[in-house]
């Protein structure tokens, strides 16, 4: 029987839960990594790892990984910093990506670090350099108020040298030679400040690809739901319908191109589900309408938020959804969202949702 595999990234610490192919039940174990702050956890399946990006005020920046699931875990941090002429520093490991043989971070400052050995050592990949808007963050006394990082990593799981990253308040960028040059994927958003380049300034919080259909993408803006159907090269706005257009998390169906998921905040400072009612979105037709989703969740004073990282969908034929709060809570549907349970409560603050099938 098939075993599912959650992997959950909190402000103290890393969690893992586990359950059957029926998703009902499920066992808590946590947490890991010394309780460190775990911005982003993955598991990759050829080596059977968990790896989680994890920065410490007292210890500094860092990567965790467990070869048993959560039993034991090694840290390291060899590698992991800029030179030491360079004024930029590593000040937080905020995003991964695993393949077999190679895992990816993106830092703060804006870069991006290879490992080739499994997470034991380092090395500079690029820091997109020459790229427009990287004078914002090759040069630390041009960087934009607030904090500059490259965010999130998305791979192509066909080609191991194309992959796509997300350098905060600039946007989408493509590699396909595994990092040595990018282009800008930002043609058709929606931004409402001034951009001194026409290709950047733009706001991406959440970039996902269809395992059903790979031409097929979505993204979660600071303005805006948005569809791509030429794998990034343009975008078409699909907010309307939502009660917002601000938020973080989103998940692509994987077997139905067509079939999204979102998680609407207010775009204010609170950041939270709208009126405190929790809810997840679901268009089944590529945007053109959207289904509120919030059976079995809270639907009075649920004041919360949803991070980026922090929605993820399962491979079953009826795929899962998963969603972690800000406060804590771990919600779980077995029904692509029609229904809801609350599979764990007073969790730290939740960073990152990952999950796993397991043969």
């Amino acid at each position: 029987m098939p075993r599912t595999l959650l992997v959950i990234g909190t402000r103290k610490g890393c969690f893992v839960l586990e359950s059957d192919a029926d998703r009902r039940d499920w066992a808590l174990r946590g947490p890991y990594c010394e309780a460190w702050p775990i911005y982003h956890a993955v598991y990759e399946p050829s080596s059977g790892a968990i790896y989680a990006a994890a920065a410490s005020e007292w210890h500094g920046s860092a990567v965790w990984r467990s070869g048993d699931l959560g039993e034991t875990w090694a840290l390291s941090s060899e590698g992991l910093a800029y030179a030491d002429d360079d004024g930029r520093k590593v000040s937080k490991v905020s995003a991964l990506a695993a393949s077999p043989g190679r895992v990816l971070v993106g830092v703060e400052a804006p870069g991006i670090f290879e490992s080739r050995d499994d997470g034991a050592t380092w090395s500079q990949l690029t820091t997109l350099a020459g790229e427009p808007g990287s004078d914002g963050w090759d040069d630390p006394a041009n960087q934009p108020p607030g904090h500059l990082g490259l965010s999130a990593l998305m791979l192509d799981n066909d080609d191991d040298s194309r992959f796509w990253a997300i350098v905060q308040g600039v946007g989408v960028f493509e590699t396909g030679d595994g990092g040595q040059s990018w282009t800008p994927r930002n043609r058709g958003l929606r931004a409402e400040w001034p951009r001194p380049h026409e290709e950047v300034g733009f706001c991406v919080h959440k970039l996902v690809r269809s395992a059903a259909d790979p031409s097929r993408m979505y993204q979660q803006n600071h303005c805006g739901m948005h569809r791509s159907d030429d794998s990034g090269e343009t975008w078409t706005e699909i907010t309307d319908g939502l009660p917002s257009d601000f938020g973080f998390a989103a998940a692509a169906h994987p077997h139905d191109r067509d079939t999204f998921y979102v998680v609407p905040l207010d775009p204010g400072h609170g950041r939270v589900m709208p009126e405190g009612r929790a809810s997840v979105w679901r268009t089944s037709d590529a945007g053109s309408s959207w289904q509120r989703l919030d059976r079995g969740l809270p639907q009075q004073g649920a004041h919360v938020g949803v991070l980026r990282e922090g929605m993820a969908i399962d491979s079953y034929d009826t795929p899962g959804l998963y969603f972690g709060t800000s406060t804590g809570q771990l919600f779980a549907s077995p029904d692509e969202g029609d229904t809801w349970n609350e599979i764990a409560s007073y969790l730290p603050s939740i960073s990152s949702v990952e999950v796993a099938v397991l043969d």
